[in-house]
Parts: C-alpha cells; sequence; structure tokens
C-alpha cells in the first residue's frame, strides 16, 4: 500500500465553482470524498482507497479535507454538490451535521453514504454507512489489553490504573472506548481503577489533557492505556514518558497502528504493547465501489460495509500492515 503526500489529497474547502468545474449539471463520473482530519494518516490511507477505487472503474474522484471545522465541512457538501458529483462520501466532524448534509445532497439528487462515523437524516434514520463495527473494535482492543493486564502481574498487589481516552461527543468513540473497558473489566481489571481522559481525536490535545490526569494521580505506579484512536493512545503515551514511566510501566493498545507501528518499527522501547489495525484503505475503497454501484445499477446504496480488522504487535504487524 502506497503512502501519498497529503497534500494532494486534502484540497481546500474553499474552492470556486469554477475551479471545481462542472457547474450545476451533475457530471457522468466525478464522486466526492470529505474527510474529518484529512491530514492523519488514516483519511491519507483513505483518501487513497477511495481514488485508487474510482480510477480503476473510471470515474473521477476528487477529495475535501475539512479538518474538525463543521462550517466547512457543510460548504463542501455545497462545493461537491456544484461540482457535479454524483455521489458523495463523508466522514463529518460533527454527527449532528447528518440531516443538514444529507437533506443538502438529497434536494441535490447526489446520493450520499457516511463513512467511519455514522450519520442520521433528518428523519433519524441511518444513513449508508461505510467503516467499522465500534462495539467489535473496542472488544478486540480490550480484550488484548485485558489479557495483556492479567499476564502482568499488576492485578497481585500493584498498583494501576486504567487510562480511556476518550471523544465523548462521538458515539462510534464511545463505542470503542466502552467496550474495551468492558472487556479488561472481565479479564480481572477494577472498574473503579478506571480514569477517563477527554479529547478532540488529535495526539496533540490527548497529551495534555492526559499530564494534569496523571499528575492527579501520584500513586498509580502502572498504566493501562486504550483510547478512540491512535492518536489518543500515543498522546497518552507520550503524556507518561514525559511523567517518568518507563515503558515497562505502560500497556497501551493501539485502535488503528499507524502510530504504533512506528516505534516498533525503529527499535524503540514503548508503551505500545499491541494495536487493532484498521485500514482506511479499505474504507475509502468500500465507499467508493458503493458510491458507483449505486450510479451505475440504480440500486439503493448498501446500508452498511463493515471492514476487517486484525491485531498487531511487534512481532507480527510487518507481516500485516505497511508502516510509514
Amino acid at each position: 500500500m502506497r503512502h501519498t503526500n497529503p497534500i494532494k489529497f486534502a484540497l481546500a474547502v474553499g474552492l470556486s465553482a469554477s475551479m471545481l468545474a462542472g457547474g450545476a449539471s451533475a457530471q457522468e463520473n466525478l464522486i466526492i470524498a470529505i474527510y474529518k482530519s484529512g491530514t492523519q494518516q488514516y483519511f491519507i490511507d483513505q483518501a487513497e482507497g477511495f481514488m485508487s477505487a474510482a480510477e480503476e472503474l473510471g470515474y473521477e474522484a476528487r477529495v475535501i479535507n475539512v479538518e474538525t471545522d463543521s462550517n466547512l465541512a457543510i460548504s463542501a457538501v455545497s462545493d461537491a454538490i456544484a461540482a457535479g458529483a454524483r455521489g458523495i462520501a463523508i466522514t463529518a466532524p460533527d454527527q449532528a451535521l447528518g440531516p443538514a448534509v444529507s437533506t443538502a445532497a438529497a434536494e441535490a439528487g447526489v446520493l450520499m453514504i457516511a463513512t467511519d462515523d455514522p450519520l442520521e437524516d433528518a428523519s433519524g434514520n441511518a444513513l449508508p454507512f461505510a467503516g467499522f463495527d465500534g462495539v467489535a473494535m473496542g472488544t478486540r482492543v480490550g480484550e488484548r489489553a485485558g489479557a495483556l493486564l492479567a499476564e502482568s502481574g499488576w492485578l497481585e498487589g500493584e498498583s494501576y490504573a486504567i487510562m480511556s481516552v476518550e471523544v465523548q461527543t462521538l458515539s462510534v468513540c464511545n463505542d470503542r472506548t466502552n467496550a474495551a473497558i468492558d472487556q479488561i473489566v472481565a479479564a480481572g481489571g477494577s472498574a473503579d481503577n478506571v480514569v477517563p481522559v477527554a479529547y478532540d481525536g488529535t495526539a496533540d490535545l490527548a497529551l495534555s489533557a492526559a499530564g494534569p490526569v496523571i499528575t492527579a494521580n501520584p500513586g498509580v505506579d502502572n498504566w493501562v492505556v486504550v483510547g478512540c484512536n491512535d492518536e489518543g493512545v500515543l498522546g497518552a503515551t507520550n503524556a507518561l514518558r514525559n511523567a517518568g514511566f518507563d515503558a515497562a510501566n505502560v500497556i497501551a493498545v493501539g485502535l488503528g497502528a499507524y502510530e504504533a507501528c512506528r516505534p516498533w518499527a525503529a527499535g524503540i522501547d514503548t508503551g505500545f504493547k499491541a494495536a487493532l489495525y484498521i485500514s482506511g484503505v479499505d474504507v475509502g475503497d468500500a465507499a467508493a465501489r458503493a458510491l458507483i454501484n449505486a450510479i451505475e445499477t440504480g440500486e439503493p446504496l448498501p446500508p452498511m460495509t463493515v471492514a476487517n480488522t486484525t491485531i498487531v504487535d511487534p512481532s507480527t504487524y510487518a507481516d500485516i500492515m505497511p508502516c510509514n
């Protein structure tokens, strides 16, 4: 799998209709993907999968990065419609945008599929979705974290805490972290030892949010860390390192593996002990193919397309995934 420079995919949202080209009439072979946090590796990969699948099927694909700006996301949908897109895939920065963006697409006669984060229309109906099962992902992360905790010896008298790095406003993130904690508790961890850390999905905010939490728990000698994505776990493990914790005192299980694999590849001692590998390429590919099939056949978009996931660790990742 190639990893392409984010500039190739992260188009400016404030493009004029002339730059997007196509006017108000739909082009026969244009589909557009709109991504939050489009400079994160996962979304770069997803954009690559989307564009590659479209090219293979004879379609033109464009990508718009809106980072975490809801107003830019709404503008991006309008821009995509003005460009003549036949279909739009969107990972919205806020799930509350579902009614607005789906209404705009429906009124324009443009197909829309939600990627990564489920969306609902104004009537509360789920939009077609391509991505991962949040509960299943969190379950697999928690199973591995729980097993590592049980093997660590920390349950026999060692002081430990379980850091849950959470995007508390995003349902799919809550699905992941809640399921992970459930599995850690099932493996013997104490629910009383769970310490939530709220962040926005970025490593920087996870780092800054985890620091005060670590300081507020001076009696904790060992930490288990899970989160909504690899960035959250990365930020928390960096905060623990900054606070003086050795890698041996951290059991971090990532979700994504694109950040976890980097210290593994470099031979650096790290708190990342495992991660759930998810391929953004697969989601982008699935979304593009679903849109194009619906455009070509007139059939409805499938309600849900779920991609596979795999647990990796320092001894297995290189056989399963690329690491840039």
